[in-house]
């Protein structure tokens, strides 16, 4: 008995050590994972703010930006959506909708040439009141009419402003005139001036080029006018385009045409007007000097965004996103594609493409 004893002693010993051995490993595990917890626990909670701000409305900083950009707008449906209208946007539309097809590739985006019309702001909404497209990219709000259309149609449209243009005035390069203010051109197309010698230049018949009122994209009226079949004198030329009314302007002695700065100030082809409130203070949509004709198109002019900006310039287009209020996923998509264009990244798409950003 006593020799069994003496042989249990020696386990006994082994078995404590054993024991106070895995205390002391346990203790060691469980202090390495309490420092680290206390090292990483304010930088988790860092990374964890900035997912859970409202994204939608971008990040707010110390110097007062936002850092917004496509990955932090929410509520993009996903599907296929088609949109269309104003031809003031076509410098817009390949850079955001590239972005957007590599950032936000749920919302895939079909841009839509009217069938029966030209392209424009007025052809884009009535192809949005008829069904045809999702949401609609304009140089001007609806008219009255066009909501009396869409409220007899059950449903209003909601315009939301993203970027502001100038309006140019295009004349042929051989015209011996240097500008002209806005009610002498607003003269011009209701046809009480007909004649450029009225204007101080010379004995050549004014022939004033437009898009039909119904699809036009900029607008020199007020509204009631916009879409007044009577508004615009007897010897306008309608035209399909921007593009074919510049070809014309080029080819007409005595050739006018009005359109969105960004569309018409880098053409070649044709001279641009400076204009103004009163004819002693003449502003250029392009900034100065000009770029010569044989250095077209290897330069080309560029649009005087500052003037447009301050003020100065005296007629400007702003561009709206418009959409159906009748809470179906094409609202949702219009919604979605506005808030993308206001977010930093989206307006720094708009001044890349020539346009004055809403900030």
């Amino acid at each position: 008995m006593t020799n069994e004893r003496r042989r249990g002693v020696p386990l006994s010993r082994d078995a404590v050590q054993i024991v106070r051995g895995l205390v002391v490993g346990e203790l060691i595990t469980i202090i390495i994972i309490g420092g680290l917890w206390l090292w990483l626990r304010p930088r988790l909670q860092i990374d964890n703010g900035t997912f859970s701000r409202p994204i939608s409305q971008g990040t707010s900083t110390t110097s007062g930006r936002s850092d917004s950009n496509f990955q932090t707008i929410t509520n993009v449906p996903i599907g296929s959506f088609k949109h269309g209208g104003s031809t003031a946007w076509a410098s817009i539309r390949p850079l955001v909708d590239a972005q957007i097809h590599n950032v936000r590739p749920e919302l895939q985006l079909r841009y839509v040439d009217p069938t029966s019309s030209s392209p424009g702001s007025g052809s884009g909404i009535e192809m949005l009141l008829d069904g045809e497209l999702d949401f609609v990219e304009s140089s001007r709000p609806p008219s009255t009419a066009e909501q009396e259309i869409a409220s007899q149609r059950g449903f209003k449209l909601a315009s939301r402003q993203v970027a502001v243009d100038g309006i140019a005035i295009a004349v042929n390069p051989s015209l011996q005139i240097s500008g002209l203010t806005v009610e002498q051109l607003q003269q011009i197309y209701l046809g009480k001036i007909t004649n450029w010698k009225q204007l101080g230049g010379p004995d050549l018949a004014i022939t004033p080029f437009s898009q039909r009122p119904e699809s036009a994209d900029t607008a020199i009226f007020d509204d009631k006018q916009i879409l007044n079949p009577q508004t615009f004198g007897s010897n306008i030329q309608f035209v399909y385009s921007p593009t074919e009314a510049v070809r014309r302007v080029n080819q007409t002695p005595g050739g006018i045409y009005y359109a969105a700065a960004r569309t018409i100030v880098p053409q070649c082809t044709v001279k641009l007007l400076a204009v103004g409130l009163d004819s002693t203070k003449l502003v250029s949509p392009y900034i100065e000097p000009p770029v010569s004709k044989n250095q077209c198109p290897q330069k080309r002019n560029q649009v005087n965004t500052q003037a447009i900006n301050d003020g100065s310039y005296p007629i400007i287009t702003k561009l709206y996103v418009i959409t159906k209020q009748n809470n179906s996923q094409q609202q949702q998509a219009g919604e979605a594609y506005t808030n993308l264009l206001l977010t930093d990244q989206g307006q720094q798409l708009i001044e890349e493409a020539g346009l004055v950003p809403m900030r």
